[in-house]
C-alpha cells in the first residue's frame, strides 16, 4: 500500500513479512503495471534494510566474540 512505502519497518520479521507479501501479489500477477513498480522499488528497500539489519548482527557477533570472526547462520 501507499501508506507503507519509503516506510522503514519496525523490524527485520517485519520486513520479512511485508516482502512476503509484496512477492505473493506480484506472482499473482494481480496488480496494475504502476503498482508493480512500487511493489519492486518497495522489495529492493526492504531487501537492502534486510541486508543492512544481517550485517549489524555479525558485526555485533564478532565484537561479543573478541574480534575472532565465527560463521554466523541464521537458525
Amino acid at each position: 500500500s501507499a501508506a507503507s512505502a519509503n516506510k522503514e519497518p519496525a523490524s527485520y520479521e517485519q520486513a520479512l513479512a511485508e516482502l512476503d507479501r509484496l512477492v505473493t501479489q506480484m506472482e499473482g500477477g494481480q496488480l496494475p503495471l504502476d503498482q508493480l513498480l512500487d511493489g519492486y522499488r518497495r522489495g529492493a528497500e526492504l531487501l537492502a534494510y534486510c541486508r543492512g539489519r544481517l550485517q549489524a548482527v555479525e558485526e555485533q557477533i564478532q565484537v561479543l566474540d573478541n574480534g575472532t570472526t565465527k560463521a554466523w547462520k541464521p537458525q
